[in-house]
């Protein structure tokens, strides 16, 4: 078996039950390394337009985003893993090239992650479960190992 040297453990996560469960693997996997978790929060398509055109108030939005990584922060502590968060848009009303999967792994490679782990695909279709449509990009093109949830 290879020994993984492990630092960082990104998790993308979106709010769904599978982010949830992402997150649960990523604490593992940090500490079992004696790695620390960062949750990026990705916005999908959908909110991004809602907020460009003013029909979502941004703040609405970061209360929400706040919300799930505070509960990140909270398994993490309990841990003993040390945590950080940050929130990107997974899509551009002016850039082609932004989807969920490439801000994935250009936070990952920003950040100099080691180790990815992402939700799969959800069964629910609904709207705001952006990652499963990211997770077989990140699957096909990351440079660091990848575990999908």
């Amino acid at each position: 078996m290879t020994d993984l040297d492990i630092d960082l453990v990104l998790v993308p996560v979106d709010g769904s039950e599978e982010s949830h469960e992402a997150v649960d693997y990523a604490i593992a996997v940090a500490d079992e390394y004696g790695a620390s978790v960062h949750a990026l929060y990705v916005l999908d398509e959908e909110v991004v337009r809602a907020i460009d055109h003013g029909v979502v108030d941004e703040s609405e939005v970061a209360d929400d985003s706040e919300a799930f990584t505070d509960s990140v922060a909270r398994r993490a502590e309990a841990a003993g893993v040390p945590h950080s968060n940050s929130i990107a848009y997974g899509f551009s009303t002016s850039v082609k090239t932004v989807h969920p999967g490439s801000v994935v792994l250009d936070t990952a490679e920003e950040l100099e992650s080691d180790f990815i782990v992402v939700p799969r695909e959800p069964v629910s279709g609904d709207p705001g479960e952006v990652l499963g449509k990211a997770a077989e990009y990140v699957l096909l093109y990351a440079s660091q190992p990848v575990l999908s949830v």
